[in-house]
């Protein structure tokens, strides 16, 4: 059996820093007072036979702060886009022109900015925990490596320490990016 090679550290960062955008990503997708383009992005939508994502049949765009307009591409798809935004879940009733849905956006109540702040809190454990789960198959390698005798047992210390300053720094970004989203839930 060959033995393992030496693990390359960027690597564990490369994925610590996709779990900290896709955090963001999910950010993207909560609803707050202001339109955001990145609202719809989960909507998915009936057309052409399959169900495909918004993004696909139609664009979105930010006209105003409090406004989404939707233009369709297809004029046989607008119904059904505008039965998949209805029925995402997001409170959102489009108004249908032709082929161009425009999207007010209500303000939210106080309970609901509760609901979506918990809902953000759960996105960003979810985040930090794939950066703890990074963290320990980054360990179980360095040591499997020093074991194999491919690095020293003082670079595998040195390396378990850079790891860690990975790990605390990637949380301490998903923390910074939960108080954001936070304060720009709760703004009224």
């Amino acid at each position: 059996m060959a033995a393992a090679p030496k693990p390359v550290l960027s690597s564990y960062k490369d994925r610590m820093d996709k779990a900290v955008l896709a955090l963001k990503e999910e950010f993207a997708s909560l609803r707050t007072g202001r339109a955001s383009a990145g609202l719809l992005d989960q909507v998915m939508v009936d057309a052409y036979g399959s169900t495909v994502p918004i993004s696909q049949v139609a664009a979105v765009s930010v006209p105003e702060p409090r406004m989404l307009t939707v233009s369709v591409w297809d004029k046989g798809v607008a119904v059904s886009v505008e039965k998949a935004i209805r029925n995402s879940g997001l409170g959102l009733n489009p108004v249908v022109d032709g082929q161009t849905l425009r999207i007010p956006i209500p303000p939210l109540t106080e309970e609901r900015r509760k609901d979506l702040v918990k809902v953000a809190g759960k996105y960003a454990e979810q985040q930090k925990v794939a950066v703890r789960n990074i963290r320990r198959d980054a360990n179980d390698d360095l040591k499997r490596a020093e074991k194999d005798g491919v690095i020293s047992q003082d670079e595998q210390k040195r390396m378990e320490t850079e790891v860690q300053k990975f790990t605390d720094e990637a949380v301490k970004r998903v923390d910074e990016a939960l108080k954001v989203k936070e304060q720009e839930i709760m703004q009224v």
